[in-house]
């Protein structure tokens, strides 16, 4: 990879300079951080104020390194999307790292992860959002504040028991990944058109990938991907329409290698996990629910687990109407669809019902 790429997937002029492909860089997340390192590899000049931002975002990759290693010895969490990704980039190159993305191997060791965390770092905010109904899957997001808040990105951990939540309509959670890195990479930019709306629809051109994507595609074409197998497992993932759209929308810009032929062997997948797609629209949704915040709380050591109490369920005087409770070790949730915000007597009435438990216990 060299600066000739990101000048072409940036659409800039290479005679507009670093200057230029830096501005265009900044609208597009965090790709200032890669565009500085490509320019400090080739030794173009740059001032102060370039070198010390390009420096705070090492250090934040490599704190982000160093969590997901101390969470792995500690808990049995790991990392899976961007730090991996990261580790196909040329040493001197920095891969733009928004948040650290780690996946249990149950809830148990999640909230053993989101203590840790919560314990060791000044966390501002924890989200949590529940997948399906009973057994479910649990997500939680934990943010807190970068050295230098006002032009930093804040970190950002996410952490969750299923390493792909699918679109909750016609592709479902799938809670493993592969063993071989490279193809567990390939599934998550594949995965990542899916959640970030650039599937396409049956006979509608996919949207076009941004250029972190095909960034990281580009650091994976010398792979040794087996083809045949390669396009099974992804069929089997259901991700063969993102994976396919996504290698003929880089084809033009970029030399794919090994994973051309990957491409075609997917081609006879296409068509089946369109007619699933299809027959899959018409079941019911898999239910989503959010966490709104009621309190945080000292951290409850002793609880493996989150608990979940409904309206009729463990709460005398009844509960939050048509919502649900959520009980964690770091602090307390109201549930409901991520597009409803409660009202304040919803938050009241969830207040109390929680007053009343901790009396009962």
């Amino acid at each position: 990879m060299n600066t000739a790429l990101l000048y072409h997937l940036l659409d800039v002029d290479p005679a507009d300079g670093p200057a230029e492909l830096l501005h265009r860089a900044r609208g597009s997340r965090h790709l200032p951080h890669l565009v500085l390192s490509a320019l400090a590899r080739e030794d173009v000049r740059m001032g102060e104020p370039a070198r010390a931002e390009l420096r705070r975002a090492r250090v934040r990759a490599d704190r982000y390194a160093g969590l997901a290693l101390d969470l792995a010895r500690s808990t049995g969490v790991r990392a899976i999307h961007g730090l991996p990704l990261a580790g196909y980039y040329p040493a001197d190159l920095l891969r733009p790292q928004a948040a650290l993305d780690l996946v249990a191997p149950g809830e148990a060791a999640l909230w053993q992860a989101v203590v840790r965390l919560v314990t060791d770092h000044p966390v501002e905010t924890v989200d949590v959002t529940l997948l399906g109904d009973r057994p479910h899957h649990t997500a939680v997001t934990l943010r807190w504040p970068a050295e230098d808040p006002l032009l930093d990105p804040w970190y950002r951990v996410r952490l969750a028991t299923a390493a792909l939540p699918g679109n909750c309509v016609t592709v479902p959670v799938r809670p493993y990944l592969v063993a071989d890195e490279h193809v567990e990479c390939l599934i998550a930019l594949a995965e990542s058109q899916l959640v970030n709306g650039r599937h396409p629809e049956a006979g509608a051109p996919p949207a076009a990938p941004d250029p972190l994507t095909l960034l990281d595609l580009s650091c994976l074409t010398s792979q040794p991907f087996e083809p045949a197998e390669t396009a099974a497992v992804l069929a089997a993932y259901r991700l063969a329409p993102e994976a396919a759209a996504l290698l003929d929308l880089a084809a033009p810009l970029l030399p794919l290698g090994t994973l051309a032929a990957v491409r075609t062997a997917l081609t006879p997948e296409l068509a089946p996990e369109r007619r699933r797609r299809a027959e899959a629209a018409a079941a019911p949704r898999l239910p989503v629910r959010h966490g709104t915040l009621l309190r945080r709380t000292v951290i409850r050591h002793d609880w493996d687990e989150a608990r979940l109490l409904g309206a009729g369920d463990s709460l005398e005087g009844g509960g939050p109407q048509g919502g649900a409770l959520l009980l964690t070790p770091v602090a307390d949730y109201l549930l409901g669809a991520p597009e409803e915000s409660p009202t304040l007597a919803d938050r009241s009435t969830a207040l109390d019902a929680l007053h009343r438990w901790d009396t009962r216990c």
